[in-house]
């Protein structure tokens, strides 16, 4: 093994153990090895999409733009417990749209169910007063095209093979399958129709003191190590670039047009590729 490939496999695995835990290369390893037939395929809008790299600011912008909704933030802050265990969520939600994404249909409608059952018991009362169920489906579809928006607006800035026009349509539609799945209802199967929900929902988002915590936890004070700060910083102005000019306001984000056409989008280019490099999969597992 050449000195590059052992660097390469080391980055490699310091980013893959964030993201998926102790436990990832045996949950890898069955996502990506069992037997038995998927819903999507390798080539499916669905994979490039979640196995890109631009997922990382794409998933930053996610969480920002899922904070703005006060009920979902609600139950995010009365129950995720985000804050104690960071890794922890980052890691759950990674194996659920790996599972969903790339496992076989039976391990992604088991990962499907065992969601709705957590979702079944998260219920309460936002600090406005207004009750808030995380099985609602209105709210689940709020979370979906937050989501999805997201990974495809960094996915189109950022990613190795960006989609055309159709590609970008069946991404919807794909991911849409597994919001239906979750309880999510009218749920967009089009870029266009995406676009429309979200405009749909602008009324009801606003700021709010735990929205405003978060995206100080997630960009001022995140849990990650020294040696990653650099790297966690390029991604996080990565993804808040990728933010609508709105919403930035409301989280109290810089709006620095010139520097994210130029500064921003350069580093957040380099960011992505790197880790791209650092987690090609292994030539020896290819074959497998």
């Amino acid at each position: 093994m050449s000195a590059i490939e052992a660097v390469r496999g080391r980055m490699g695995a310091v980013i893959f153990a964030r993201i998926a835990g102790d436990e990832g290369p045996q949950r890898r390893d069955r996502i990506h090895f069992a037997d038995g037939p998927r819903r999507f395929g390798h080539d499916d809008p669905i994979c490039v999409v979640h196995g890109d790299a631009s997922m990382f600011a794409g998933g930053i912008r996610a969480l920002l733009l899922q904070s703005l909704h006060p009920l979902a933030m609600a139950a995010v802050d009365q129950h995720s417990g985000y804050k104690g265990d960071p890794w922890g969520r980052l890691q759950r939600t990674s194996t659920f749209l790996a599972e969903t994404t790339f496992g076989t249909i039976e391990d992604a409608d088991r990962a499907v169910r065992v969601v709705r059952a957590v979702h079944r018991r998260i219920t309460g009362t936002a600090p406005d007063g207004r009750p808030y169920a995380a099985s609602d489906p209105h709210l689940l579809r709020w979370v979906h095209v937050a989501e999805i928006d997201s990974f495809l607006r960094a996915h189109d800035r950022y990613g190795a093979t960006p989609l055309d026009a159709a590609g970008r349509d069946e991404y919807v539609a794909q991911s849409a399958v597994v919001a239906r799945a979750l309880g999510a209802t009218d749920v967009p199967e089009t870029v266009a129709e995406l676009d429309e929900v979200m405009a749909g929902y602008r009324p009801e988002l606003a700021s709010t003191e735990a929205a405003r915590e978060a995206a100080r936890f997630i960009l001022v004070h995140p849990p990650v190590p020294l040696a990653m700060r650099l790297p966690y910083s390029m991604l996080s102005a990565a993804g808040i670039a990728l933010m609508p000019r709105w919403s930035r306001r409301e989280l109290r984000l810089p709006y620095l047009p010139v520097t994210e056409a130029t500064a921003v989008r350069a580093s957040g280019i380099v960011i992505t590729r790197a880790i791209r490099w650092a987690m090609r999969p292994d030539r020896s597992r290819a074959g497998q």
